[in-house]
C-alpha cells in the first residue's frame, strides 16, 4: 500500500474535504471525461447541457457544507488547490445569472443551478454515503454521458468503476517499506533500524526527488501556518446563520499579553493548543484556505500540535516539522486503508479521532519517541475518540466541530506524553483500535454520520 503524504495533506478550501473539496474534484473529473474520456460518441453529437445530483449525506448536509457551491465552481473548471476564495462568490453569481458554465478548454454548457443541481434525499447511491451523479446532454436533451463519483473522505474521490474494482490508479514503483498495518510498520522499523518518518521518506522518494519532497512538505506547513495566522486575526460572525462568533483572535490576544508579562497558569498548554486549532477551524468554517489533516472537519488538530511543538520545544527545526508530517501521514494512511477517515462513513471518530492519532504520533516523534512509543501514542489518542458521532448543527462545520478540534489537539499531546512515559508496550494494539473504529462506524446509526438527523443537530436550536 502506498498513500502519499500529499494525499493525506491536501491544500484546499473549507468548509469540508468530503462535501466541498471532493465534489469540486468530481466535477473536474467529469469535465475531463467529457473532453478526453473513452465513451461512445454519436456522430455529430456534442455536449450542450449538464446536470448534477447529490445523494446521501451530500444531499442532507450539502447546503451547510457548501456542496452546491463546490459543484458549480468545479463545473467552471476551478480546483480546490487553486481556486481564489475571494472570487468564488462572483463566479457563482455569474453562473446563476447566465445559466451557463464555461470551463477552460470547453464550450459553454447550459447549467442553471436552481434547476440542474438536485439535492436528492430520497435516493442514496449504493457505493458510499457521499454520492454524486453527473450527466451530459446534447442540444435536444438526449443523454450522452452519465458518471457516478463518490467522495470518500479527506478530499479523495473515486468513480463508480474504480470503487467496484477496488483500485483508483496504477500503483506506481515499488516502495521499500510497504506496510499496510501498524504491526507491519513496527516490524519493518525494527528490522531496518529506521524511524517511521525515515521509512515514510524512503517510500516517498520512489515518486519524487529529495528536493521536491522537502519543498512539498514545506508548502504544506506554510499553508497550515498561513491558515492559523488568518484565523488569529480575522474577527466577526461565521457564515451560515448560526451566528457563531470567531473566538480565536480574542483568546489569542489574552494569551499573548500574558506571555509577554510571563504570566502562566495551569491551563496555559491547553489554551495555546486550543486557540491554534480553533483558528484553523474558524477559518475553515468561513470557506478559507486550509489543509486536509486528514479532513477539513479535523483540519485544526495537526496544525495546532505542530505549532505548539515549534513554540515550546527549543530543539524543534524545519526538519522536525517535515518528520512530524511524514510520521502523521504514515499513521493516517494505515487508518484510511483499514477503516475510514470519512465522517459520513464512520462518524467523527474517523475525522477528529484519526487526526488526533496522527498528531499524537507526530508529537511523540518530535519528542524522540521510538516507533513503539509512537504507535502507542496514536492508539491512545484514537481509543479515546471511539464512538464519536458526526452531528453538525444545520450541517455546518461549526458546532461542535470547531471546539472538537481543540479537544483533539489536547488529547493528542496528552497521548504523546503518556506514551513517552512508557516503553511502548501496551495492552491494545493500534491495529485493534482501528478495527474497532471500523466496526463501530459500521454499527453506528446513519443519523450520527454527517446527515444532521440526530444528536446535537436536532437538539440544539439552529438559530
Amino acid at each position: 500500500m502506498f498513500l502519499s503524504v500529499f494525499e493525506i495533506f491536501k491544500i484546499g478550501i473549507g468548509p469540508s474535504s468530503s462535501h466541498t473539496m471532493g465534489p469540486m474534484t468530481a466535477a473536474n473529473r467529469f469535465l475531463d471525461e467529457i473532453r478526453t474520456g473513452d465513451w461512445p460518441r454519436p456522430p455529430g453529437a456534442t455536449v450542450a447541457a449538464l446536470t448534477a445530483s447529490l445523494h446521501g449525506s451530500l444531499a442532507f448536509t450539502g447546503v451547510g457544507h457548501g456542496t452546491g457551491r463546490a459543484i458549480i465552481l468545479g463545473l467552471c473548471g476551478e480546483a480546490p488547490d487553486s481556486v481564489d476564495p475571494d472570487r468564488m462568490d462572483a463566479i457563482i453569481a455569474e453562473v446563476e445569472a447566465t445559466g451557463t458554465v464555461t470551463p477552460p478548454g470547453h464550450p459553454a454548457y447550459r447549467f442553471a443551478p436552481q434547476r440542474d443541481l438536485v439535492y436528492d434525499k430520497a435516493n442514496a447511491l449504493p457505493g458510499h454515503p457521499n454520492g454524486m451523479r453527473f450527466s451530459a446532454f446534447d442540444a435536444d436533451g438526449g443523454l450522452l454521458l452519465r458518471r457516478v463519483y463518490y467522495s470518500v473522505g479527506g478530499g479523495f474521490v473515486v468513480s463508480e468503476a474504480e470503487l467496484a474494482r477496488g483500485s483508483v490508479a496504477d500503483p506506481g514503483p515499488e516502495i521499500p517499506y510497504p506496510f499496510t498495518s501498524a504491526a507491519e510498520m513496527l516490524e519493518m522499523a525494527a528490522r531496518s533500524g529506521l524511524s517511521i518518518a525515515q521509512m515514510k521518506r524512503a517510500n516517498e522518494l520512489t515518486r519524487r526527488s529529495p528536493r521536491d519532497l522537502d519543498a512539498g512538505l514545506d508548502a504544506i506547513w506554510a499553508a497550515m501556518e498561513g491558515c492559523i495566522e488568518r484565523g488569529l486575526r480575522s474577527e466577526g460572525i461565521l457564515p451560515g446563520g448560526l451566528k457563531v462568533r470567531r473566538r480565536a483572535p480574542a483568546i489569542h490576544a489574552g494569551l499573548a499579553a500574558d506571555w509577554q508579562r510571563n504570566i502562566l497558569n495551569p491551563m496555559t498548554a491547553n489554551d495555546w493548543l486550543s486557540v491554534y486549532a480553533m483558528a484553523v477551524n474558524e477559518e475553515n468554517a468561513a470557506g478559507g484556505r486550509v489543509v486536509t489533516a486528514p479532513t477539513n472537519g479535523a483540519a485544526g488538530v495537526m496544525p495546532a500540535v505542530l505549532t505548539y511543538i515549534m513554540k515550546f520545544e527549543a530543539r524543534a527545526t524545519r526538519q522536525t516539522i517535515r518528520d512530524m508530517l511524514l510520521t502523521a501521514a504514515a499513521i493516517g494512511g494505515i487508518i484510511k486503508h483499514n477503516a475510514s477517515i470519512s465522517g459520513a462513513e464512520v462518524g467523527c471518530q474517523g475525522e477528529v479521532g484519526s487526526a488526533a492519532a496522527m498528531a499524537a504520533a507526530a508529537a511523540c516523534a518530535a519528542m524522540g519517541g521510538t516507533p513503539a512509543q509512537i504507535e502507542n501514542a496514536a492508539e491512545i489518542a484514537l481509543e479515546h475518540h471511539l464512538g464519536m458521532t458526526c452531528d453538525p448543527v444545520r450541517g455546518l462545520v461549526q458546532i461542535p466541530c470547531i471546539e472538537r478540534n481543540a479537544f483533539g489537539a489536547v488529547k493528542a499531546v496528552t497521548a504523546a506524553s503518556l506514551a513517552m512515559k512508557g516503553d511502548g508496550v501496551h495492552a491494545v494494539p493500534l491495529d485493534a483500535c482501528i478495527e474497532t473504529m471500523r466496526q463501530t462506524g459500521r454499527d453506528m446509526s446513519d443519523k450520527y454520520k454527517e446527515t444532521s438527523l440526530g444528536g446535537l443537530a436536532v437538539n440544539v436550536p439552529d438559530c
